[in-house]
């Protein structure tokens, strides 16, 4: 009988430690609940603080993160979420949260260790981030830039890795691909530097996974200078949205025209993919400037690497406005897989034969 409250108690604490531990999320399902909390700012526009936490390279043992989880848990709402991130890191979701409010959580968490080196780093991500970043294409202020690192921060962790299978396709995809395009594009680069002045391959900046920046590579197709005409045409641009498509371009040479009926044009891009920046199937990067104006859940198909071919190029290329074209790469995002992206290689050719409208 004398045992009996011992034994309640220590059954407290075993039991208290298990409920503390199925209170933290693995890395997939913290992933799933940022996605999630993603979607409902989205929806809203209430603000969401991710408070990220690093642990010392020496100080980052299993009962390190059993402590800092401990902790946390203590300190945190029962609306907010906590996880594992990759690495030695430790993530909380903080729905409703400003910035501040975020950082004082932070210095809640560190004031329990010692100053110095034991004492973890933390950082603070906020989403959405400020919705007056500049798009008209001038130099950033230091304000701007550090608002578009935040949400490139934010971004980066809603990133899907690419599975093994995938990027072994790519690879073999593209090193076979590069080797028998090579004496066509050897033909085609001669034909342009026959036909047009300037050079032969063309590279535009892009937006690819977690909107990191890369540059995406073409044989040219339009003269020389195209890119500072844009803006003049951009009133005869046949597709809604920020992407521009225009009919009978005046830009384009007649080569290119051919070019960009056949889609050879896109080539080069298999180097891109042998790169790593892209895939060979996965939602088409729009370039940098026409990203940075779309809405906040158009922003979701930046979770996978982008594609040489997706949906909209299979079966909605020129035909659907914008923001059918985003739906479609959500749509691939949700259901992407090994069957998947080979029914849309295997669909990619006679789209692109049969498809009307402009290139």
């Amino acid at each position: 009988m004398p045992l009996a409250p011992w034994i309640r108690k220590l059954d407290r604490k075993i039991w208290s430690k298990k409920y503390e531990q199925s209170l933290i999320l693995d890395e997939k399902n913290f992933h799933f609940e940022l996605s999630r909390e993603r979607m409902r700012v989205d929806r809203n526009a209430s603000p969401l603080a991710i408070l990220i936490i690093e642990l010392p390279s020496d100080r980052a043992t299993p009962s390190d993160l059993d402590f800092l989880g401990r902790i946390l848990l203590r300190r945190v709402r029962i609306t907010d979420s906590v996880g594992f991130l990759s690495g030695r890191r430790m993530g909380v979701l903080l729905p409703d949260t400003s910035k501040s409010g975020a950082w004082k959580l932070a210095s809640d968490i560190c004031s329990v260790y010692p100053l110095g080196h034991d004492r973890p780093n933390c950082d603070v991500l906020v989403y959405p981030e400020d919705e007056s970043r500049r798009r008209d294409g001038l130099p950033e202020t230091e304000e701007e830039a550090e608002e578009k690192e935040v949400r490139l921060g934010v971004e980066s962790l809603l990133t899907h890795p690419m599975p093994a299978w995938k990027r072994s396709i790519d690879v073999a995809g593209a090193m076979v691909g590069l080797c028998f395009a090579a004496p066509l594009m050897f033909v085609i680069g001669m034909l342009i530097k026959l036909t047009s002045p300037g050079p032969v391959f063309y590279s535009q900046e892009r937006e690819g996974l977690g909107g990191r920046r890369f540059r995406i590579y073409k044989l040219r197709t339009m003269r020389v200078g195209a890119d500072a005409r844009q803006a003049a045409l951009r009133e005869f641009s046949v597709q809604d949205g920020p992407a521009f498509k225009m009919v009978d371009d005046p830009r384009i040479t007649r080569l290119g025209r051919l070019l960009r009926r056949t889609s050879l044009d896109e080539l080069p891009q298999l180097w891109n993919v042998l790169k790593g920046d892209m895939s060979l199937v996965g939602p088409r990067p729009l370039p940098t400037a026409e990203s940075l104006q779309c809405d906040r859940w158009h922003r979701q198909r930046l979770s996978v690497t982008p594609g040489m071919t997706c949906i909209w190029q299979c079966w909605g290329r020129n035909t659907v406005s914008f923001e059918q074209w985003m739906r479609m790469d959500l749509q691939y995002v949700r259901r992407r897989s090994f069957a998947y992206d080979l029914k849309l290689l295997l669909s990619t050719a006679p789209s692109v034969v049969l498809a009307p409208g402009p290139r």
